[in-house]
C-alpha cells in the first residue's frame, strides 16, 4: 500500500465511518471454531511500530538486526518523511504470515499492534488529518471475517484491556510524538544520515545500544548513572530513551545534556572559524 492509498484511506476513515468511544459495543469474536480463522493472516499489510520490532525479535530470540533481514520489507515511497517497517510475507501462492500455523499465531504473546487492535482502528489526531481534533475507534469490518457474527459482545475499552494493547499505546505514543513532529511538516527533507539514525533508534535497537555503548556517544552526552545501567540490558528503556534522543537528534530539541568540555571545544571552533573568515 502506498502513501496515496494510505492517505485516501484515512480520508474514507474521516468522512464514512462510524466514529466510537471507549464506552460504545461491538459484537466480535476470533477462535479456531471460526470458519475464517487464519485467513486474516494471509496478504496483508501489517506496519509495524518500534515496539512491535522489540517484542517479536525477544520472543524469537533473535537480535533486531536479524528480524529485520528475514521478517520485514521497507516499502519505498518519494512522499515518506520517514522509513516505515512492514511484516513480510511468505512466498508462497496465500502470502501467509510467517507466525501463523494451523493452531492460530505462534507469537500470539507478542503479536503486533494492529493484530491486537483488529477489529478496532484508532484515527488520532495530527496522523490521520488537520481536520480531527480528537482521536476515535472505528471498526475494519472485512467481508473475509466471519467474527463478527459470533455474539460476544465488549466495549471498545474492554477489547483494549483484554487485547493488552495498553503497553503498546505507551510506545506508540513516543513514537507518533517523532513520525507526526512538526518539524517533519516544516523544514526540508531530513538528510540521509538523520533518516539513518532514525531507522536505527526505533527499529534496530540492539545496534542502537552498540552505538550508545561502543562509540563516542558517552564522551560527548551525560545520561543518568541509573538510567544508563537500565539501558544496558533493558530494551524498553533502551526504546524510551532512543525516542528521547531522536527528539535532539532529528529536530534540535533540549532533551540530551551536552557534555561540558564538548560544549567548550564547539565553542572555540566556532570562534576559530569566525576569525578565519574575518
Amino acid at each position: 500500500m502506498t502513501q496515496r492509498e494510505i492517505q485516501k484511506l484515512k480520508e474514507t476513515i474521516l468522512k464514512e465511518y462510524p466514529r466510537l468511544g471507549k464506552g460504545d459495543k461491538f459484537r466480535f469474536a476470533c477462535h479456531s471454531g471460526v470458519s475464517c480463522f487464519n485467513d486474516c493472516c494471509r496478504d496483508v499489510n501489517i506496519f509495524l511500530t518500534p515496539y512491535d520490532v522489540l517484542r517479536l525479535k525477544n520472543a524469537l530470540g533473535i537480535t533486531s538486526q536479524d528480524f529485520l533481514d528475514k521478517y520485514t520489507i521497507l516499502p519505498i515511497d518519494e512522499n515518506q518523511k520517514l522509513p516505515v517497517v512492514v511484516l513480510r510475507m511468505r512466498d508462497d501462492e496465500k502470502k501467509t504470515c510467517f507466525f501463523v500455523s494451523d493452531k492460530g499465531c505462534t507469537v500470539y504473546d507478542d503479536r503486533p499492534w494492529a493484530c491486537r487492535m483488529y477489529p478496532l482502528g484508532l484515527a488520532s489526531p495530527g496522523e490521520i488529518s488537520a481536520q480531527l481534533n480528537e482521536e476515535f475507534y472505528f471498526i475494519l469490518k472485512e467481508s473475509i471475517c466471519q467474527g463478527f457474527k459470533e455474539d460476544k459482545e465488549w466495549t471498545v475499552e474492554e477489547w483494549i484491556k483484554d487485547q493488552g494493547i495498553e503497553k503498546y499505546n505507551e510506545f506508540g505514543e513516543l513514537y507518533k510524538n517523532i513520525y507526526t513532529h512538526p518539524y517533519l511538516e516544516k523544514a526540508p527533507a531530513l538528510t540521509p544520515q538523520k533518516i539513518d539514525m532514525f531507522f536505527l533508534a526505533s527499529y534496530n535497537i540492539d545496534k542502537f545500544r552498540d552505538f550508545i555503548l561502543k562509540s563516542t556517544f558517552l564522551d560527548k552526552f551525560e545520561i543518568e548513572s541509573n538510567l544508563l545501567e537500565k539501558i544496558k540490558t533493558d530494551d524498553e528503556e533502551l526504546l524510551k530513551f532512543s525516542f528521547r534522543w531522536l527528539r535532539f537528534a532529528l529536530f534540535g530539541e533540549n532533551t540530551m545534556i551536552i557534555k561540558d568540555e564538548i560544549k567548550s571545544e564547539a565553542i572555540k571552533r566556532l570562534e576559530e572559524k569566525r576569525k578565519k573568515s574575518n
